[in-house]
C-alpha cells in the first residue's frame, strides 16, 4: 500500500473484529510514527498502549459508569470551540446525520442515539486502545505534534491492513483514564484511539463523510 492508498483508505473506524492484533506489530508502528514532525524536535507526545485483560478491565470500568448515568468528569479543553460558526457547524451536523441514518436512528430517538454513543466508550469492540497525553507545559504547537503523530500511526496501520477510531470522546474521562494507566499529574490526557481490524458488515463503517471542496478552503498564490 502507497501512502495515496492509505490516505484515501482511513477512516474513523465505528465497528471491530474481535481478531486480536500482533504485540510485535503494535510495538514497531507506535515506534515508527515517532518519525513524525515535531518543532524543535520536542517530541511531546506519551503513549499508553492497553490491549488483553487490562483492556477488558477498563471496558467494565466504563459500561459501569455508562450504565450509572450521570455527568462525564470535567474535561481539562475544550474538545469544540465554545463558539461554532458556519460551515462547520453544517460539516459537523451532516456526518452526524449520515452516520445515524446509516444505523436507522432518528434524531427524535435520543436514547438510542445516546446508547449508540456508549459505543465509543467501549472502543467500538476494538482490540487495542491507544491514549496520548501531553506535558502540560506544552502549547498549541506541540498539540499540533500529537496530530501529526497520530495521522502517521494511522497511516502505518493501515499499511498492516489495520485501522483505527481517533476518539477525542476521551477527554471527558480524564480523571478515571489518569487513574487507570497513572498519567502524572504534570501530564494532562489528549485523546483515545480504538485500534484493530474492521467490522465490514457493520452499519456504521458504510459512512463516508463527505469532505468540503478544495475552493472552499485553499486558495494558490502564484500557482
Amino acid at each position: 500500500m502507497n501512502v495515496s492508498e492509505a490516505v484515501a483508505s482511513r477512516r474513523s473506524v465505528r465497528g471491530f473484529l474481535p481478531t486480536p492484533v500482533d504485540p510485535a506489530v503494535l510495538r514497531r508502528i507506535v515506534e515508527a510514527a515517532a518519525q513524525a514532525p515535531s518543532g524543535g524536535n520536542l517530541q511531546p507526545w506519551h503513549i499508553d498502549v492497553v490491549a488483553g485483560e487490562r483492556l477488558d478491565a477498563l471496558k467494565a470500568i466504563m459500561a459501569a459508569k455508562m450504565m450509572a448515568g450521570g455527568e462525564p468528569e470535567q474535561p481539562e479543553y475544550d474538545i469544540y470551540p465554545k463558539v461554532l460558526l458556519e460551515p462547520h457547524i453544517t460539516y459537523r451536523a451532516e456526518v452526524g446525520e449520515e452516520l445515524y441514518g446509516r444505523l436507522g436512528i432518528p434524531r427524535e430517538d435520543k436514547a438510542a442515539r445516546r446508547m449508540w454513543f456508549a459505543r465509543n466508550f467501549q472502543f467500538f469492540g476494538a482490540p487495542v486502545a491507544l491514549f496520548c497525553s501531553v506535558a502540560r507545559t506544552m502549547g498549541p504547537p506541540q498539540w499540533s505534534d500529537l496530530g501529526m503523530y497520530l495521522q502517521t500511526l494511522m497511516l502505518l496501520l493501515r499499511e498492516e491492513g489495520l485501522d483505527s477510531c481517533p476518539q477525542e470522546c476521551w477527554a471527558m474521562y480524564p480523571k478515571t483514564i489518569g487513574e487507570f494507566i497513572a498519567i502524572p499529574p504534570e501530564r494532562m490526557l489528549f485523546t483515545g484511539m480504538a485500534i484493530g481490524f474492521k467490522d465490514a458488515d457493520d452499519k456504521a463503517n458504510l459512512c463516508t463523510p463527505a469532505r468540503a471542496r478544495l475552493e472552499a478552503w485553499a486558495k494558490f498564490h502564484g500557482v
